[in-house]
């Protein structure tokens, strides 16, 4: 099997999909409809929403490079879900990580 030629510019999309039961995914990838197709299909989804169809995009951020949108993807996956709640929600990234910090810092005083 040959193996595919991957553009590294054009379109890409770091993304968060909701599942049917509530949680989020994220993910990244240069075709964002054609990737929900299958997130939604039973061919090429991620393992993590096979089982949790249906699935619907409620954020996104597009890049015109692949490693901005590669790094966001890995950079979501750290935050807390209430984080993401926030992201979904319309706060800005950077808004997002200073309000952990602030309250992080309140945990600590308490």
């Amino acid at each position: 099997m040959k193996k595919r030629k991957f553009n590294r510019s054009g379109k890409f999309f770091a993304y968060i999909l909701e599942c049917q039961d509530g949680t989020y995914y994220t993910g990244y990838t240069n075709d964002l409809e054609k990737r929900i197709k299958e997130h939604n299909d039973n061919k090429r989804g991620a393992r993590y929403t096979r089982y949790k169809r249906p699935v619907k995009l409620v954020w996104r951020k597009e890049y015109k490079q692949f490693k901005p949108a590669f790094k966001l993807e890995k950079l979501i996956k750290k935050l807390t879900r209430k984080q993401k709640e926030l992201l979904v929600g319309g706060v800005r990234l950077d808004k997002v990580k200073e309000r952990a910090k602030i309250y992080e810092k309140f945990r600590k005083k308490r």
